[in-house]
């Protein structure tokens, strides 16, 4: 089992950034492969960025890309998505997921955090 727990979300204007963090516990965490994705309401939760187990692998959804970075340091367990440029369609609930497979896929991750709100005003 893995425990997962964002935080960094908050109010920030266009244009602006912001750097969510995702702490895991429980289980060796080199040995997984971490996603980021989001859920704005009304809507599907979709795979925003991914991490491979050493970080030497990463793949953005196309409306991220050259705005957010997805790393990690396996020393401290954690993830982060730093986010540039945001943009109102960036506000969502964003989510951290853990898997011990690589994949940019939703379905395919087995331990999810709670969520942490990011919210862009325009």
């Amino acid at each position: 089992q893995v425990q997962l727990v964002e935080s960094g979300g908050g109010l920030v204007q266009a244009g602006g950034s912001l750097r969510l963090s995702c702490a895991a516990s429980g289980r060796t965490f080199s040995n997984y492969a971490m996603g980021w994705f989001r859920q704005a309401p009304g809507k599907e939760r979709e795979f925003v960025a991914a991490i491979s187990f050493l970080g030497v692998k990463t793949h953005y959804a196309d409306s991220v890309k050259g705005r957010f970075t997805i790393s990690r340091d396996n020393a401290k367990n954690t993830v982060y998505l730093q986010m540039n440029s945001l943009k109102p369609e960036d506000t969502a609930v964003y989510y951290c997921a853990a898997d011990s497979n690589y994949s940019t896929n939703r379905d395919e991750y087995a331990y999810w955090g709670q969520g942490t709100q990011v919210t862009v005003s325009s």
